[in-house]
């Protein structure tokens, strides 16, 4: 029981922002966080490239940058843990599918510079009557 107040107090202190505070509170919760994230992961693809020690990572430097959360104990902390995480997955997903469907590529611009159909009309009409 102490153990979970110690957690809680720590939650509290971290409106603070202090990294002192961070750095005491990781070790304490992050078997649970842990635990919370291979849930998430557990619904996600087989191949997936993001790591269970991944995610608690992504989460928790997430969450212990808030120092304006209203953080009321150890399960409002691991409730919005978990959230934290899904919106990481969120995102990943759709970063990933961006870049599926050429999310990184450069648009085109579709004006009369880079199409000729003024110089081909002729051909085209021409073409267009043969058929």
């Amino acid at each position: 029981m102490a153990a979970r107040t110690d957690i809680t107090s720590l939650v509290f202190d971290l409106r603070t922002g202090s990294p002192a505070v961070a750095d005491h509170l990781f070790p304490l919760v992050y078997d649970e966080l842990r635990r919370i994230a291979h849930i998430h992961l557990s619904s996600e693809r087989p191949d997936h490239t993001l790591s269970t020690t991944a995610l608690v990572h992504e989460a928790y430097l997430k969450l212990v940058d808030q120092s304006r959360a209203g953080w009321q104990d150890r399960a409002h902390f691991c409730a919005v843990a978990s959230k934290a995480m899904r919106r990481i997955l969120i995102d990943y997903a759709r970063r990933r599918n961006a870049l599926k469907r050429g999310g990184s590529d450069q648009p085109v611009s579709l004006d009369g510079e880079r199409i000729a159909i003024e110089e081909k009309a002729a051909e085209l009409l021409s073409l267009d009557e043969s058929a």
